[in-house]
């Protein structure tokens, strides 16, 4: 079987050239390193998916990567239905966002640097989804976070990209502090940090319901937090916009914000000890999906809207992952990069088309001016609405749906009722871009570079569910009403947001709820209120560094003082040279005497 380490090792090759040498290249050269190494890496995964066959799992160790007492971390790779399927998302959905950005980003003045970063990023999510060690995951999943800071602030002559990239960079920190305290626990626990060895001691060491075990679940489940943007670390994503257009695509279809999904689930039988921490997991998903689609209702900027969009679906994952749905959860997971990463592109389209505009209420009967865009972005958000039987979304939502049904009626009701809000915000996105009156007479120019990414990705957002999609069998016919009760909420709230909104309404929504709305529940401004303005003052009363003068008035006070006792001695004068020669001969002879004595 071809071997693992080329997967990842190929887009991290490209970087290194890139990173090197990308100035020196033209930027059709650029485009085809960039986009050709992630091509390679992508064939490369196929051919694993081949060669996988039966063999269940496959672990390859490439080489030791150090040794520190009892603690010997090797990069290793591991292959299972999960890694291999996170692998072919990650390198398929990546590839695509590749090419596109060839011809999106045509003419930036950073163009190397921006596919040196793109190489980058998806080399650390292949090493974070195959890591067979913790330590190895820990790696890639901060060298991920590193690169959404970077691509976030590829634009960073405009201050607020700048901060955007320092809050996703802040925000997302507090939850590695917490993975890595985790690691700690483990190590502490199993002394090692293998994947596989942790788990399994874990299953055969910690009683159901252990303390340990809710402390593990927990500070992970803070880590997936943070940088899949759950409640309440959430407020980092619909600022991270402010990054080009197939930056958010990768960002929130392939990469990032399924790292904390993907973790839960390669450490689920950790949180199948602690009921309490699946709970926790289930909790934090249903808040999250309301908070984030309630939010998406009356957003203006059409990638605000997709942002809250990805919070809320992720919100979905977390769900499932909560009730034990495990492959529900990577099912949606995989539908999601389809169909987001459509919707991002197509805006992407709409906003090159617009001549930089966001807002969707100054947009309106693109339809005819966008015919290509408007298809796939429609079908896009039909998915993310699923729209019953004919969309991908829709199966693997309602796979989700059934879990949840199956669990707890109220935990089902909360996801459908987030499913006819998904449908309000998905197609009053469409109404407000697509139809009603015309705002630009151009026609749509994009060449194949642009179209083929996204009628692909339209192509997979219909038909992708045939990769994961349930059996509609005798376990499955308990789902049927749960199922039909929530595709009539999601045919209702199509039909609500076309009296709302597909008529040619587009006065924006006002008043007290509308704003809070518009705020996102001012969850961000609390954070400014409680935290980042009482840093902020603490720090100009601070300004001079008390703990530095401090440092510096005693122990540079006494260096300073003893430098001015011993300069005094550098005269110049040889007889005071001569003076001091004899005096310290006359003090060796007095010790010698004494020491004879």
């Amino acid at each position: 079987m071809m071997p693992l380490w080329l997967i990842p090792s190929v887009p991290l090759a490209g970087f290194v050239v890139l990173a090197l040498c990308g100035g020196r290249l033209s930027p059709r050269s650029v485009a085809w390193l960039g986009c050709g190494t992630v091509a390679m890496s992508f064939v490369f995964a196929l051919a694993a998916a081949a060669g996988f066959g039966d063999a269940g799992t496959l672990r390859e160790t490439v080489f030791t990567w150090f040794e520190a007492g009892d603690l010997a971390v090797d990069v290793a790779l591991y292959l299972d239905p999960l890694s291999l399927w996170m692998t072919l998302i990650v390198t398929g959905v990546g590839l695509l966002v590749h090419i596109y950005s060839a011809a999106f980003m045509e003419g930036d003045e950073g163009f190397s640097r921006y596919f040196a970063y793109l190489n980058l990023f998806v080399a650390a999510m292949l090493l974070l989804v195959l890591a067979d060690n913790l330590v190895v995951l820990f790696a890639g999943w901060e060298a991920v976070g590193l690169c959404s800071y970077l691509l976030i602030g590829h634009w960073y002559g405009n201050p607020e990209n700048g901060y955007a990239a320092r809050k996703a960079f802040v925000v997302t920190r507090l939850g590695d502090v917490a993975l890595l305290i985790a690691l700690f626990v483990l190590f502490a626990a199993f002394g090692t940090l293998d994947i596989q060895p942790v788990l399994e001691a874990a299953s055969g060491n910690w009683a159901p319901g252990a303390g340990i075990a809710l402390l593990v679940g927990t500070l992970v489940l803070v880590g997936a937090i943070g940088k899949s943007a759950q409640f309440p670390l959430h407020v980092w994503l619909p600022d991270a916009m402010a990054g080009p257009t197939p930056v958010s695509a990768l960002i929130h279809a392939a990469t990032m914000v399924t790292a904390g999904v993907y973790l839960i689930a390669r450490l689920h039988p950790l949180f199948e000890l602690s009921p309490t921490a699946m709970l926790l997991v289930a909790a934090v998903g249903m808040i999250t999906l309301l908070i984030a689609g309630l939010s998406a209702l009356v957003q203006r900027d059409i990638k605000r809207i997709l942002a809250y969009s990805t919070i809320s679906q992720i919100g979905y994952m977390f769900v499932a992952l909560g009730v034990g749905a495990w492959s529900a959860a990577i099912f949606h997971l995989m539908t999601h990069a389809f169909f987001k990463a459509l919707l991002f592109l197509g805006a992407g389209l709409v906003i090159r088309h617009m001549n930089g505009e966001h807002d969707i209420t100054r947009m309106g009967g693109l339809r005819k001016a966008m015919p290509f865009t408007a298809a796939v972005f429609t079908i896009g958000a039909a998915s993310l609405a699923a729209l019953p039987l004919v969309t991908a979304g829709f199966w693997s939502k309602e796979s989700i749906l059934g879990a949840a049904w199956e669990q707890h009626a109220m935990l089902w009701a909360g996801a459908a009722v987030g499913a006819l809000v998904t449908a309000v915000y998905a197609f009053r996105l469409v109404f407000l871009v697509f139809a009603g009156e015309v705002a630009s007479e151009r026609k749509e120019r994009a060449g194949p570079a642009l179209k083929i990414p996204v009628g692909l990705l339209a192509l997979l957002s219909v038909v992708g569910a045939v990769f994961g999609a349930p059996d509609l069998g005798e376990e499955h016919a308990a789902h049927l009403l749960p199922a039909i009760g929530s595709s009539a909420l999601v045919l209702a709230g199509v039909a609500l947001a076309w009296w709302a909104f597909g008529r040619g309404v587009r006065r924006p929504a006002s008043g007290v709820v509308a704003s809070a709305l518009q705020s996102g529940f001012r969850i961000d401004a609390l954070y400014q209120a409680a935290i980042v303005r009482p840093y902020s003052r603490l720090s100009g009363w601070n300004r001079r560094d008390a703990v530095d003068r401090m440092v510096t008035g005693v122990f540079a006070g006494v260096s300073l003082a003893m430098h001015r006792a011993l300069s005094a001695l550098q005269t110049g004068r040889v007889r005071d040279y001569a003076l001091g020669m004899v005096f310290g001969v006359v003090v060796l002879v007095g010790l010698g005497v004494w020491t004879w004595r």
